[in-house]
């Protein structure tokens, strides 16, 4: 009902499940999945991976409460676009669905680095160490670009952080995700973070 009540966004299926939901997309082929969580049969964990695995597959944006941190961490990993809380107003679900369908990420900067802060427990050395070798060889600028990125700027506000084009952070970014292997600007922002970039 959300969703349809904006003239540029059509739900093509709905589905009870996550073993449904792959099917649906296989049928449908849309261009965007709200994806729950916990649902029976297959959870949107391995939903999401699943649909994440077909060809060309849809953008994904997971549906969660705070107390499934842990299941929207692997989410992202497994190559979610982002994530809404499940209390989020209709203007701004509306919002990032067409936020992520235009190409960028749903990286709400205070929920994200609440999500991403859960995880900084014994193993954080070892994980910064294999975080920060992945970001070796970037440039002086690639890495300012990915420090705003990861504080959830957008690609115009980074361009006016940084006095450059949207054009040239695009491109900033672009290179960012060859580089450090990342598949999206989450997985970028959850790197810098597990890096120590973000507190400098």
């Amino acid at each position: 009902m959300i969703v349809e009540s904006a003239d540029d966004l059509e739900v093509v299926a709905e589905v009870g499940d996550g073993a449904d939901a792959v099917g649906a997309v296989q049928a449908h082929r849309p261009d965007l999945v709200l994806m729950d969580i916990r649902m029976p049969r297959m959870d949107g964990l391995a939903a999401t991976a699943a649909v994440r695995a077909l060809p060309d597959p849809p953008k994904v944006i997971v549906l969660t409460t705070f107390d499934l941190d842990d299941y929207v961490f692997r989410a992202l990993q497994a190559g979610a676009a982002g994530f809404l809380l499940k209390d989020t107003p209709p203007k701004d679900l509306i919002a990032g669905i067409r936020v992520v369908a235009a190409g960028e990420a749903m990286l709400s900067p205070g929920v994200t680095r609440t999500l991403i802060q859960h995880f900084a427990d014994d193993s954080r050395s070892d994980r910064q160490h294999a975080a920060a070798a992945r970001l070796t060889g970037l440039t002086d600028r690639e890495t300012e670009v990915l420090v705003q990125l990861g504080h959830g700027m957008s690609n115009a506000e980074i361009g006016r952080t940084l006095f450059m084009s949207e054009a040239t952070v695009k491109t900033h970014v672009s290179r960012l995700l060859d580089k450090v292997q990342a598949g999206n600007r989450v997985q970028l922002a959850i790197v810098a973070h597990e890096a120590g970039l973000l507190e400098k």
